[in-house]
């Protein structure tokens, strides 16, 4: 049901949680950082998050075209706090787990937009479909050292075949799946 919420996941993923681009190494803080999804079963929202991902990222703001961002999502990982729900999502109807354990976002552009927010072009695979996606993504930084990038986007939940059958009725499970993300990291350069 709601399980392909977590199809949101990859996307937001790639988020980019920028780095510097000179000797430090970038790494996600696991325990500040999430990525979630939200789709609305019957018109109610429902939420879920990816409890099991990794990204690589390489992010200079002052030189973001020469960056990248890749994530890879676990997608049995996708919890929506209910085991009956949680049961369901890795069945083939839903993320197929056994045949498509991870989706993968590999970033193919990142691009200022000026004031701490970027747009991030890029490849989604989710159950072995491929679509093109643009992420946003907002920047800010404190003076600890740890740089949070936020965002949000939305997928088609049917453009992956999340939720076939009688499942692919979008009255039941809407069509759209909002990812959003909240990755802090460390080792980026200055804004």
């Amino acid at each position: 049901m709601s399980a392909l919420t977590r199809s949101v996941t990859l996307a937001a993923s790639l988020l980019l949680a920028s780095s510097l681009a000179l000797a430090q190494a970038q790494k996600i803080v696991p325990a500040q950082s999430e990525i979630g999804f939200t789709s609305k079963q019957m018109g109610v929202p429902v939420d879920g998050k990816f409890r099991k991902w990794d990204a690589q990222i390489s992010f200079d703001p002052k030189k973001p075209e020469a960056g990248s961002v890749n994530f890879t999502i676990d997608t049995g990982s996708a919890g929506f706090g209910s085991p009956e729900t949680d049961a369901e999502v890795p069945k083939p109807v839903w993320f197929n787990v056994a045949k498509f354990p991870q989706a993968t976002f590999q970033s193919s552009s990142l691009k200022a937009l000026g004031g701490g927010k970027f747009e991030v072009a890029g490849k989604l695979t989710i159950k072995g479909n491929v679509k093109d996606v643009v992420v946003p993504v907002a920047l800010a930084q404190s003076a600890g050292g740890v740089t949070v990038a936020t965002g949000a986007f939305t997928i088609k939940r049917l453009d992956f075949k999340i939720g076939e059958g009688e499942w692919a009725d979008t009255s039941m499970v809407a069509n759209d799946v909002q990812v959003k993300f909240k990755l802090a990291v460390t080792g980026v350069a200055p804004l």
